[in-house]
């Protein structure tokens, strides 16, 4: 048979603690070697021990499991996996920047976990579906658009129907730094002329309706 994966598992909840380990105690493939109540335990029972896979809970007393992966990534060559109930976009941001390599949910089958402890302990992103989803979501939304001071000045003079010249002349600034201010704002609000310019702007508050 094939060396079991060394595994370490951190939760500060001893039931829950206990639960995760009976489900995977029947697993021929992965030996849990050390059990810890809070984070700090787990960075010395992960340098102690050096295990494949690190399973920490993210909520936990002495130090979370945010920063315990942070210390783990760095001291040691064990990859860290974080098994919880939260799956805000903080939480998972935060635990990714540390270099968690998965994010698991509690309510992950036994089946989930086992294929997951392998699929990290190869070094590969495993993420819990919704976690994904959430993440996907979050890259795909985007940016929000903002206007500098200047930028907005010059679009409320196109508001006001004033040409590029009469704006020069109102924000004292060349007739040449008027279009560049412009260019500007039509590639930030993806559209190519004055009107739509001030529509889009007004759609996304930022230009008051009420002219100044």
């Amino acid at each position: 048979m094939a060396e079991r994966l060394r595994l370490i598992l951190a939760d500060d909840h001893l039931v829950m603690r206990a639960g995760i380990a009976a489900l995977l105690a029947a697993e021929p493939t992965i030996e849990i070697v050390g059990e810890a109540a809070d984070g700090s335990e787990a960075i010395i029972l992960a340098e102690r021990l050096k295990p494949d896979v690190a399973l920490l809970d993210l909520r936990m007393p002495v130090l979370d499991g945010v920063a315990a992966t942070r210390e783990i990534v760095a001291r040691t060559a064990t990859h860290v996996l974080i098994l919880t109930t939260y799956d805000t976009d903080a939480d998972i941001e935060r635990a990714v920047a540390a270099g968690a390599i998965g994010y698991l949910l509690k309510d992950t089958t036994r089946e989930q976990l086992v294929e997951a402890i392998h699929t990290a302990a190869r070094g590969r992103t495993v993420l819990a579906p919704r976690v994904a989803e959430r993440l996907v979501a979050r890259i795909r939304r985007p940016d929000p658009v903002t206007l500098t001071t200047r930028e907005t000045d010059v679009l409320h003079a196109v508001a006001d129907g004033l040409s590029n010249p009469e704006i020069g002349k109102r924000l004292t600034i060349a007739e040449a730094t008027v279009k560049t201010h412009l260019l500007r704002i039509f590639a930030k609000l993806d559209v190519s002329d004055r009107t739509h310019a001030v529509v889009v702007a007004m759609d996304n508050g930022l230009l008051s309706r009420e002219r100044p």
